[in-house]
């Protein structure tokens, strides 16, 4: 076992914040992960997992050890009856999420075409129930391999385990004690289209349902979200940076009387998700910039760092923007990535 001490992360995470791990390794084996945390358990060292570094906002150094996993395999079984065309999806957690869907997208398999061009790694996936478009992780969900911390004991989670709900898990409300090794996924043909999202089946509006391939649903999205969403190795950001609040249709009503134009969803369980973009839009925020921060100009959900500022100023940049949507709709924004 071979640590780097004082480890830059800037490169490392997204909004490429300059801080330090006080120790960093990278980790390609269950065998060899064992190990580096009986070690660092010995020594009572503090643990983070670092995944791709697209859902964090860094505000000091990290203290302990830092580890990221490196494997990067794909292996797919069939797990379809006669006439069933289904596959088990066993993905590695360094291996990157859009990576994945390319590789399903390549084999003509349906099932993630609605979450191409999500940022991070597939360990990290879960944590977030990442989800775009209409599907969520959770959609295409069959279990986990995850190493409990404290104990360095092994552990596999079910879909009910994981305790999806949106953009949340288990392992968000648990953070720190787990690290996800791998990821099992159903592709195939047992997973139909989702095309409703507006956005997607506005873009879609031209083709014949007929027509419709994973590959053509896919690069739609990705040509979505590049209109929308900077590329981090250009503009440094962690993609959307608040949660769409939801909250009771009473409350809804009450708004939409008020705020005609407010874009809000309906969701199954009677509730209403609002969209946080359109709320901060409102204000005039987007395209405005503070000091090393700003609101990116094409999407008012993204901040961005423009460069020589740290995660403290970020996190008052959004709270400034928090306090006007507070103020004007009565509506608290939640921040959506990790703060460190």
């Amino acid at each position: 076992m071979q640590f780097e001490e004082h480890k830059s992360l800037a490169t490392l995470n997204t909004l490429g914040f300059s801080q330090h791990a006080e120790r960093y390794i990278e980790v390609d084996n269950d065998e060899l992960l064992n190990e580096v945390v009986a070690y660092a358990n010995q020594k009572n060292w503090p643990l983070f997992i670092l995944g791709g570094g697209s859902n964090i906002v860094l505000t000091k150094d990290i203290s302990g050890l830092v580890i990221r996993l490196t494997s990067e395999t794909i292996h797919y079984e069939n797990r379809g009856e006669e006439n069933s065309w289904l596959f088990r999806l066993i993905c590695s957690a360094g291996v990157n999420w859009h990576r994945l869907v390319r590789d399903t997208m390549s084999r003509g398999l349906p099932g993630l075409e609605n979450l191409s061009l999500i940022p991070g790694s597939t360990g990290a996936a879960p944590v977030q129930n990442i989800g775009a478009y209409g599907v969520e992780l959770a959609d295409r969900f069959e279990s986990l391999r995850a190493l409990h911390l404290p104990t360095n004991e092994w552990h596999t989670f079910d879909l009910n385990a994981c305790e999806f709900s949106y953009r949340d898990s288990f392992f968000k409300r648990h953070g720190g004690e787990y690290c996800i090794t791998s990821v099992n996924l159903l592709v195939g043909n047992d997973c139909p289209f989702e095309t409703s999202y507006e956005s997607l089946e506005q873009a879609l509006v031209r083709r014949n349902a007929e027509e419709l391939t994973p590959s053509i649903i896919s690069d739609t999205v990705c040509s979505i979200r590049q209109s929308k969403l900077p590329d981090p190795a250009q503009i440094c950001n962690v993609g959307s940076f608040f949660h769409n609040p939801v909250i009771p249709a009473e409350q809804y009503e009450s708004l939409k009387q008020r705020f005609s134009s407010i874009v809000a969803y309906p969701q199954a369980d009677g509730t209403v998700k609002l969209a946080a973009g359109w709320l901060i839009d409102s204000l005039g925020l987007r395209g405005q910039r503070e000091g090393n921060m700003g609101v990116y100009d094409k999407q008012a959900l993204v901040l961005v760092h423009h460069g020589g500022g740290d995660g403290n100023e970020l996190l008052s940049f959004a709270d400034r923007i928090r306090l006007g949507v507070r103020e004007k709709y009565g509506i608290e924004l939640s921040i959506e990535p990790q703060i460190l």
